[in-house]
């Protein structure tokens, strides 16, 4: 190992760490629940074994966080057409929240960035990207990185393009409209 090595870990960790508490902070919530919901806003009517893999969890332990979701009021379950699956849908209040998960998650990005200058943010970009589009070997790897993501902030060049690409004008429409 090297000091990029080492400090990729450092940064990684610490990152992470203060975007958890952000979302924590929020939602009151631990665990997957930020990525459900972030996730659910641009997949809505997903059902609960899709969901189940992108966070990569029991069945059980999907269905209680959703038990939890519905019971916040920030979740619905709907049926599909044919009834043998139910979707998977955010409330009005889970739509709101979602947002404001994405402007903390955000916030705590911006501020890691905020010593770096123009160029260099550029710069630290492109070798970003470089390095996340290595990561994903299936296509719920791609969902699974970006469970978090503000995806309409990449739509057009994410390193990671998985299906939820098609959705991109869908996303921009909605998050446009929460801002």
């Amino acid at each position: 190992m090297d000091s990029t090595t080492n400090l990729l870990g450092a940064l990684t960790r610490a990152v992470s760490d203060r975007v958890e508490a952000g979302l924590r902070a929020n939602l009151k919530r631990s665990g997957e629940a930020a990525s459900a919901l972030v996730f659910l806003g641009y997949t809505p009517g997903i059902s609960v074994e899709i969901l189940r893999q992108v966070l990569s969890l029991s069945h059980p332990g999907t269905v209680r966080l959703i038990d939890r979701l519905v019971d916040d009021g920030l979740v619905e379950r709907r049926k599909t057409e044919d009834g043998r699956a139910v979707a998977l849908h955010l409330t009005r209040n889970g739509d709101k929240l979602r947002i404001e998960l994405l402007n903390v998650r955000n916030d705590v990005l911006e501020t890691t960035l905020n010593n770096l200058s123009e160029d260099e943010r550029e710069i630290f970009g492109h070798l970003t990207a470089k390095v996340l589009s290595a990561l994903p070997k299936t296509e719920l790897d791609k969902h699974h990185i970006c469970r978090q993501c503000s995806v309409s902030l990449c739509s057009s060049d994410c390193p990671i393009p998985g299906s939820a690409e098609i959705l991109a004008p869908y996303i921009q429409d909605k998050e446009r409209r929460h801002a």
